[in-house]
């Protein structure tokens, strides 16, 4: 059984060609697609989508999943209509991309208040949101993330019951920064799991290459493969990259290790490490 290992490669180059260029020099099968020179993917006309294709498919890579921003508004305020019309566009963009897997999240919870007063909102607007994925042939994988309904294992669990045609994408070093224990994730949510992002962080969130901090990555590792799993995704969070403020909610940062002279070699240590833990 062979293994698939993608990364998030704009955390190398911001353009596509180096992203290519990161992903050959460390013996990648593909990319979960998030910044296309400089644009996030979600935001793609459909030629640029066909130009990218061109591109991967000349090298020899594939797409493995749309590393989306859908599910990153606020469950109460946020413009649902507008946000339904996005993922319509991200979908497109998958097929034409020649992916089958979308990667989403569970909406942010509005301050001053508990996740579990939004259970019932956030179920029915992944239920929406499942039911257009389905229409187009799409999975939709949700990932654990600081400040959203499924941040904690439990709450993961309970959206990944409800909705039985959502994928878990499993995130050691967010599970770590937000006080949730990686090894009790794993036992509650390790059968539902699609694939893994390969990322790992110390107590106080920093995040650092795998296996260096408390994410437990040999030993999740270790289960996925043996339950048969096969999939991951190096996403480095190593260094500031260009796109990095985006991904966060207003107020919140990541730390990173911040001992890498650039990108290249911040992606090139995520990788190494990885390999290493798989050797």
């Amino acid at each position: 059984m062979s293994l698939l290992i993608h990364a998030f490669a704009d955390e190398a180059s911001p353009l596509v060609s180096g992203q290519i260029a990161a992903m050959r020099r460390n013996a990648l099968q593909g990319i979960e697609i998030r910044g296309v020179d400089r644009v996030n993917v979600s935001d793609i006309s459909d030629a640029k989508a066909r130009e990218v294709r061109r591109q991967l498919d000349d090298a020899g890579l594939s797409v493995w999943a749309i590393g989306s921003p859908i599910g990153k508004i606020d469950i109460a305020s946020g413009d649902h209509a507008l946000h339904t019309e996005k993922l319509r566009r991200t979908l497109e963009i998958a097929d034409i991309l020649g992916t089958k897997r979308v990667r989403m999240f569970s909406y942010y919870i509005p301050a001053g208040h508990r996740p579990e007063d939004f259970t019932q909102a956030v179920i029915d607007r992944l239920g929406g949101m499942l039911a257009l994925a389905e229409e187009a042939g799409i999975l939709l994988c949700h990932e654990n993330e600081k400040g959203i309904y499924g941040d904690t294992a439990p709450r993961c669990l309970e959206l990944l019951k409800a909705l039985p045609a959502l994928r878990g994408v499993f995130d050691p070093a967010n599970f770590i920064q937000c006080g949730q224990d990686v090894w009790e994730a794993w036992e509650l949510l390790g059968d539902r799991i699609d694939y893994l992002h390969i990322k790992d962080a110390l107590t106080d969130g920093t995040v650092v290459p795998a296996g260096e901090g408390e994410g437990q990555l040999a030993r999740v590792l270790k289960a996925y493969i043996g339950r048969g799993g096969t999939a991951m995704t190096v996403e480095p969070h190593l260094q500031s990259f260009i796109g990095l403020q985006k991904l966060e909610r207003d107020g919140a940062r990541t730390e990173t290790a911040g001992r890498y002279a650039g990108p290249d070699e911040a992606f090139d240590a995520a990788c190494g490490a990885l390999k290493k833990l798989l050797a």
